[in-house]
C-alpha cells in the first residue's frame, strides 16, 4: 500500500460513515426504511445520498 492510499483510507471512511449516519437518521425521521439507507450509505458515495435527497425525500412535506 502506498503512502497516499494510507492517508486517503481514513478520509474515505469518515465520509462514508458521515453519509451513512445522515441517511439513517434522516430516513428514520421522515418514515422511510432507515436501515436500508444507512447500509447503502456505507457501501458507496455519493450516489445513495443524491438519490435519497432528489427522489425519495419530499421537500414539500417538511
Amino acid at each position: 500500500m502506498s503512502e497516499e492510499e494510507i492517508v486517503l483510507l481514513p478520509i474515505v471512511a469518515i465520509i462514508l460513515l458521515a453519509q451513512s449516519f445522515f441517511l439513517f437518521f434522516n430516513a428514520r425521521k421522515h418514515g422511510h426504511n432507515h436501515w436500508l439507507w444507512g447500509i447503502l450509505g456505507l457501501i458507496q458515495a455519493p450516489m445513495p445520498l443524491l438519490i435519497y435527497l432528489l427522489f425519495v425525500r419530499d421537500p414539500k412535506k417538511e
